[in-house]
């Protein structure tokens, strides 16, 4: 008795070993991709629980009386009209003295500076400084604006100190948005015989605003929520009066929240609770402002 073995062709076999592969290829794709959105979900879910925790906290102090009233001794009777006020002049005196030199910086190392070594450091420790410690621009506030330029612990010396923090940001944020302008913009101005400082003030700022100010508005939402930087200047903790000048002494939002935590007592826990949402509910408005103005100014630059 013979046995008459039949070998499979080349072709059959290379296409059950290209189907093999596609298959693990697959299956190990769906597992990245798993991971991935186990990887975004959690920490979305983390999120959602301490707000949501926060909220129940704080939900019965998320009153008029609360929002408008000054700070007190009694729980019940507290308010966040100053912090709320100091937060606000804060952030519009940084944005006053941040953006001008922000962008400022950024136009001339983007359109003037040609590369170099000195070109290439002055990016790099740009880059570095985002990455510095708030604590560490306290410490430098402190000593630089509140010491020897004499401001004393004001709003003026902890609006140049987050200022200070957020100046790379900002100039990082706006050259990405003026290399993002494409060059034959620049090429069909020169043609038309635009000079540089027209061309730059015509139209590759208002094509690169979006942009631009995306980056500004979510580094002041990040600012908003600093507290480190100004308690090492001298923020104070307790304010109950509302600040009438860019010298008057001065709390925020953040250190009255940590304040609120830091006693011992329960109710001013509930307080503490309803000051986080009030400062989430700011952080979320600062950044739905981000997108609508850039939808707004894409749409324009599209037109």
């Amino acid at each position: 008795m013979t046995v008459q073995l039949t070998e499979r062709p080349a072709g059959a076999r290379t296409r059950a070993s290209l189907a093999d592969s596609r298959a693990a290829g697959a299956a190990g794709e769906n597992a990245i991709h798993a991971i991935c959105l186990l990887a975004l979900i959690l920490p979305l879910l983390l999120l959602c629980v301490l707000v949501l925790q926060a909220f129940l906290d704080g939900r019965d102090r998320l009153t008029w009386d609360f929002i408008t009233g000054l700070p007190s001794r009694k729980a019940e009777a507290a308010g966040i009209l100053p912090a709320l006020l100091g937060s606000a002049y804060l952030m519009l005196l940084t944005a006053a003295i941040a953006i001008p030199i922000g962008i400022g910086a950024a136009i001339y190392l983007e359109e003037y500076t040609q590369p170099s070594r000195f070109a290439s450091f002055i990016e790099v420790n740009i880059s570095n400084l985002a990455g510095v410690p708030s604590i560490i621009y306290g410490l430098l506030g402190l000593e630089v604006f509140v010491r020897i330029m004499g401001m004393g612990r004001s709003l003026l010396a902890g609006a140049c100190t987050l200022a200070l923090m957020l100046l790379p940001m900002v100039i990082m944020a706006s050259r990405e948005a003026l290399r993002s302008v494409s060059w034959s913009y620049r090429e069909a101005c020169y043609a038309l015989g635009s000079d540089h400082w027209r061309m730059i003030c015509k139209v590759i700022l208002p094509m690169s605003l979006p942009g631009i100010l995306t980056g500004i508005i979510l580094s002041l939402a990040r600012a908003i929520g600093e507290t480190a930087p100004i308690i090492t200047i001298g923020a104070l903790a307790y304010v109950s009066f509302l600040p009438d000048s860019v010298n008057s002494s001065f709390t925020a939002l953040p250190i009255q929240v940590f304040n609120w935590i830091s006693n011992p007592k329960a109710a001013f826990h509930v307080n503490a609770a309803a000051g986080i949402i009030v400062l989430l509910t700011i952080m979320l408005l600062l950044n739905g402002l981000a997108i609508f103005l850039r939808a707004i100014y894409q749409r324009k630059a599209g037109q």
